[in-house]
């Protein structure tokens, strides 16, 4: 097990990329739902990352070691598969911004997580940090919002279960993946989930009759298919990258920049820029700073994992 090390200039460079890319995720899901139902966008997210990533695994599949399997197969449903249909379905009754709002929970899961059940070392000045960092995402999307709160708990519940799914992949990748490079990780994650998501697409819906008969149904395609690749295959190799190269905590404080460029393509999309999302911005990032400083220089293990993992795939 690798300690984690100070997140460098690369480290910074790889979060603020992702910040873009799943920043623009939700608009994405959004012009999915125009054609095709949650279930189907959830399952074409994780078909198509999973067709994206076939070659990498195919590489792998056969270096495997079978006592090891199970472990991918915990990180790609607790990661990619349970979260895409989640949220899939959460937005068919959540507003963006609140579903923005309700993914900044996904580092204090991950902080709370990682010090009761992997026996990870915090300081209150990491704490301190997610909460900073999660008051400025809420203002952010609150002002973005008009200052509404109102939410429909119906379909909140889902974004809450897949941020806490995202915290506890993020933690035991940490703990229990780190032999493992991030090519291997996300691609052999997804063949386990790949296979019955394709299935359940092509047999378990009307997949094939909307996209001969909906009106729409190729950019609807287009806009999930651009979410699977980008949004999700190389943007979880990125984040698995991230994850060994410095600490679960880090990783996920991607959530709480992400609502920057959801304000970013709102202006874009012609909405207001108000002066006071400079403070809640201001906020964000002093938050995932002070959230990020490492304890006694290092984010240590308190003990070591139960799982023997061998050096090879």
């Amino acid at each position: 097990m690798k300690e984690d090390i100070k997140p460098g200039v690369k480290e910074w460079l790889v979060l603020f990329g992702l910040m873009i890319v799943w920043g623009s995720s939700f608009i994405l899901i959004k012009k999915g739902l125009i054609a095709f139902d949650n279930m189907q966008v959830g399952a074409l997210r994780v078909s198509i990352s999973f067709i994206a990533l076939l070659p990498l695994a195919v590489l792998r599949l056969r270096r495997l070691n079978i006592r090891n399997f199970w472990l991918f197969i915990i990180a790609g449903l607790l990661g990619n598969g349970l979260p895409a249909f989640l949220f899939a379905k959460a937005q068919t009754g959540l507003d963006s911004y609140m579903a923005g709002i309700l993914n900044s929970l996904t580092p204090l899961f991950t902080l709370v997580l990682g010090v009761l059940f992997f026996m990870r070392r915090t300081r209150f000045m990491n704490v301190l940090g997610v909460f900073v960092g999660l008051i400025g995402a809420v203002g952010l999307l609150s002002f973005a919002g008009e200052g509404s709160f109102s939410v429909n708990f119906q379909y909140a519940v889902f974004v809450i279960f897949a941020t806490m799914c995202y915290a506890i992949q993020m933690n035991f990748i940490k703990t229990y993946l780190t032999d493992y490079d991030p090519m291997t990780i996300a691609s052999l994650a997804f063949i386990f989930i790949g296979i019955p998501s394709l299935v359940f697409l092509l047999t378990g819906t009307d997949f094939l009759y909307r996209m001969g008969h909906v009106s729409g149904s190729w950019e609807s395609l287009g806009y999930v298919a651009l979410l699977g690749v980008f949004g999700t295959a190389i943007a979880i190799m990125a984040n698995f990258w991230l994850i060994k190269r410095s600490s679960a905590l880090f990783a996920s404080s991607v959530t709480y920049l992400m609502p920057i460029v959801s304000i970013v393509w709102g202006v874009i999309d012609g909405e207001p820029f108000l002066i006071s999302y400079f403070i809640w911005i201001a906020a964000i990032l002093l938050g995932v700073y002070m959230a990020n400083r490492p304890a006694n220089g290092r984010y240590k293990l308190l003990r070591k994992p139960t799982v023997m993992l061998t050096k090879k795939y």
